[in-house]
């Protein structure tokens, strides 16, 4: 069988590899979403093992990182290698409106999901207001964005 060696495919498909593509991210694809009085964020980390996941906040930055172990011995001879291994880390600004000191975090079936409760100062609130001697409650209105 001939075979017939084309560098610029090689070169694609090594660029897919390290930095994916838009339809299949190379590491740590996403969703988040906002749920009542939580903000949800579930990552994709199959074949992480929960003692390579690492999460920390500082301010307003939550960086999460995880390790992916390569299983294929050293010495083997390859037959196909797509799986992307190594340390992956992933940083996902925050705002303000979050909670940050109570981020709670599970890790299921190659999921890892945060959930991140909206700070209380950010919640809708009803407001007083003094007119003379009576005070008169009025309602705030929020627009979910």
């Amino acid at each position: 069988m001939l075979l017939q060696h084309d560098p610029f495919r090689d070169l694609d498909r090594l660029t897919q590899q390290v930095f994916g593509t838009v339809s299949r991210p190379s590491s740590m694809p996403l969703d988040a979403w906002r749920e009542g009085d939580q903000f949800v964020v579930e990552l994709d980390l199959p074949g992480i093992e929960p003692d390579k996941l690492d999460i920390d906040v500082e301010r307003n930055v939550l960086t999460i990182r995880a390790e992916r172990l390569s299983r294929m011995p050293d010495a083997a001879n390859s037959v196909a290698a797509e799986r992307t291994w190594g340390v992956f880390s992933r940083q996902l600004v925050l705002g303000d409106a979050l909670d940050t000191e109570h981020v709670d975090a599970d890790y299921t079936a190659g999921v890892l999901r945060l959930r991140i409760p909206i700070a209380e100062r950010a919640k809708p609130r009803k407001i007083g207001i003094t007119s003379g001697d009576t005070i008169v409650q009025q309602e705030n209105r929020s627009i979910d964005a």
